[in-house]
């Protein structure tokens, strides 16, 4: 049986959207992937970018609210912003909630080139925590 799991941030715009990206991929057909945000705008053409760095097309996904997700269950809610973490809703279906603090990309200032870095990180870390918290073996990319 799949695992149904929830990722959650303020837009649904790059965080969020990365890391049901990255799930869906890491994690084959053992997960059905969501993301939702409290918040939400449109998808951050340098999330699409940074995921296309690895192979990894979110270039479909679009912003989702939270509301449309309250009330179902699921086996995991992953808040990945302490806004969202504040904002989000219990969710009382959910078997297991986490929080993982990651770094906003949009909020660094600079050049293209030191934006599109601060969204890799964002990446970079995201795919590590999904890596650890659902024992994932590492492709080697």
């Amino acid at each position: 049986m799949k695992k149904k799991v929830l990722f959650i941030c303020t837009g649904n715009s790059a965080r969020s959207q990365m890391a049901e990206g990255l799930l869906r991929q890491m994690g084959g057909d053992r997960f059905e992937v969501f993301s939702a945000g409290t918040c939400p705008i449109p998808v951050r053409p340098l999330a699409i970018k940074a995921m296309q760095e690895i192979g990894v097309d979110i270039s479909q996904h679009y912003s989702k609210t939270l509301e449309q997700f309250v009330g179902l269950p699921f086996d995991y809610v992953i808040t990945v912003c302490d806004n969202a973490k504040e904002d989000c809703p219990v969710f009382h279906g959910a078997r297991n909630t986490l929080h993982w603090c990651i770094q906003d990309p949009v909020g660094v200032m600079g050049s293209q080139e030191v934006l599109l870095q601060a969204f890799r990180k964002a990446r970079d870390d995201i795919a590590g925590r999904i890596q650890k918290a659902f024992d994932l073996q590492d492709d080697g990319e």
